[in-house]
């Protein structure tokens, strides 16, 4: 199996700050995985995502990406070969859907029959009818209908990772539930790289073929969520599963 992609001691600490935002955290990812990356608010888990396409650079370690060393990349070009999914969506107001999707093909010289082919491909991808949802412009659309776009154009170049930062957050919870078995689908389809940033136990042991837990810049644990159930590795673990436990029932080998 392919890795897709690697930290390699990684430390971070933001001006001002008294505490490492990242300290020492080293991991490597397949490719085809959907890696879910759990912790509470200032765990770093933001950070290390926003790593990834340069957002945030290091103070020290490494970060590649398909083999190659992110820092020896033009960050314009990197971002545009990576997905990017954030939880206000960030969709066009004054743009039709059509044109949302179509945005980054644009960008990279994409022929106009091309990226017609393409955002037809994306809108059965999503589930989304193109005829009726093409022409509308994102605040004629439910906070779920423009999560779906919002994945579609961060899908529209075929990008082989893709980076999600809490883009459910927002959602109630039986649309965020239905997007999160979209989600699934859509992963399985697509056969990408997906680094999935949540604060919530429950999202993450679901959609997760392993589980990132952070806390305090620090990795916890990382492994599939059965894996994590059956031995958490400290206490630190052990409270965010009990936490969770207090809600659902944790059933045998996965999934809470």
């Amino acid at each position: 199996m392919s890795v897709a992609a690697e930290f390699l001691n990684i430390n971070k600490r933001f001006p001002g700050s008294n505490y490492n935002a990242l300290e020492d955290v080293s991991l490597s990812i397949n490719e085809g995985e959907l890696i879910t990356i759990l912790g509470t608010s200032g765990c770093g888990k933001t950070t290390l995502l926003k790593m990834v396409n340069r957002i945030f650079e290091p103070d020290s370690g490494e970060i590649r990406l398909f083999g190659r060393d992110i820092k020896e990349m033009d960050p314009i070009k990197l971002r545009r070969g990576i997905g990017y999914v954030i939880q206000q969506v960030g969709l066009f107001p004054h743009m039709t859907i059509y044109n949302n999707i179509a945005t980054v093909p644009k960008i990279l010289g994409w022929d106009k029959k091309q990226i017609e082919v393409r955002v037809e491909e994306l809108f059965q991808l999503i589930n989304l009818d193109s005829n009726e949802f093409k022409s509308r412009y994102p605040a004629q659309l439910s906070g779920g209908q423009q999560q779906r776009i919002g994945l579609a154009r961060a899908l529209a170049a075929d990008p082989a990772l893709m980076l999600l930062d809490e883009p459910f957050g927002a959602i109630d919870a039986i649309n965020r539930e239905n997007l999160q078995d979209e989600l699934l689908r859509i992963h399985e389809k697509s056969k990408k790289t997906f680094l999935f940033v949540t604060h919530d136990i429950n999202e993450a042991f679901k959609l997760g073929t392993r589980v990132l837990i952070m806390d305090k810049g620090q990795v916890k644990q990382f492994g599939t969520p059965s894996e994590i159930l059956k031995n958490p590795a400290d206490e630190f673990v052990k409270a965010l599963i009990k936490s969770a436990e207090k809600q659902y029932l944790v059933q045998e080998g996965g999934g809470i």
